[in-house]
């Protein structure tokens, strides 16, 4: 099975490479903008001839978008998560209409959902954030596209590598300069208040390889999460557990923004349990673990004359 991965280098792209390279007879290919990828893709500005040409040549017999934009300008959001989605479906069409398609959608294209509720896939979506309106708008590419395609609609990955533009990877990072400083030192954070549905790396990336190797066509539409919702503040918690950091974590409380727009996430992964056979294996707790080992923890330098 040829399986090309679109962000094989980002976030949650690297988790995914990583598990895909374990299917049997699964030969991967990497697109995207870096040095070791195997294609050089643009989806924010190749044209959708141009992608038709690479992917001809290519011949994949399924793909895999995990290519996106969380931060930068509402014109790089559009360019990457709106109008990428597009092109590569409509290269897709012309190139390697058989091929499979799975690709990676947010929860943020919910926005605000009932307090205590679990989100099913057929809830409107209602984004309140450049971020989550783009993505909508590549999933709606991508569902209306003709092609045997699924969106996972993820909600907020856990795991190594975390960017720093989310909650995890930032909290990571200024919790490594803390413990580095003093173990008895203050970080200060954002409001906490908010519940969010959090997923680890390793189980969306265990629902992807699902879906690409499932006979039959799969729905439209998949959400993946944890189907908890816990407070930003067990994450906080979690990770200075896992820091060791005996020091203070101060809150800014009241600030403007999506927090208090959508002071609730959970997912309803009821479809997925169905019609992938999966369901999330692990806790917050052992997601905060890794991504602390890999990203936090400081590293001994090794002595003179061993190897680095």
């Amino acid at each position: 099975m040829r399986i090309l991965v679109l962000g094989s280098t980002g976030y949650l792209g690297g988790h995914i490479t990583e598990r895909l390279r374990a299917l049997p007879g699964a030969r991967l290919l990497r697109g995207g903008r870096a040095p070791v990828d195997d294609l050089r893709i643009d989806l924010a500005t190749v044209t959708p001839g141009v992608l038709a040409e690479q992917l001809a040549r290519a011949e994949p017999d399924a793909v895999v978008n995990c290519a996106g934009a969380v931060g930068g300008s509402t014109v790089t959001l559009a360019e990457v998560n709106a109008r990428g989605p597009a092109v590569l479906c409509d290269a897709l069409g012309a190139a390697a209409p058989t091929a499979r398609l799975v690709h990676l959608g947010s929860a943020a294209e919910y926005g605000p959902t009932g307090v205590g509720e679990r989100t099913p896939e057929t809830a409107p979506a209602r984004p309140v954030a450049p971020y989550g309106a783009t993505k909508l708008a590549g999933t709606l590419a991508v569902v209306g596209a003709g092609l045997d395609a699924t969106v996972l609609r993820v909600t907020n990955p856990v795991g190594p590598g975390a960017s720093p533009a989310g909650l995890p990877g930032r909290l990571t990072a200024e919790l490594a300069r803390a413990v580095a400083r003093t173990p008895h030192g203050t970080v200060r954070v954002g409001d906490l208040s908010a519940h969010r549905d959090f997923v680890d790396t390793r189980d969306v990336a265990r629902a992807v390889a699902l879906a690409l190797t499932l006979p039959g066509r799969l729905p439209r539409l998949l959400n993946i999460g944890s189907g908890r919702a816990v407070p930003a503040r067990d994450l906080a918690h979690g990770l200075v557990g896992a820091a060791g950091f005996t020091g203070r974590v101060e809150e800014a409380l009241g600030k403007v923004g999506r927090s208090t727009a959508v002071p609730w996430q959970c997912a309803d992964v009821t479809a997925a349990e169905r019609e992938l056979g999966w369901r999330p294996r692990f806790t917050l707790r052992e997601s905060l673990a890794a991504l602390w080992a890999a990203d936090g923890a400081p590293h001994p330098v090794p002595a003179a004359g061993e190897p680095r």
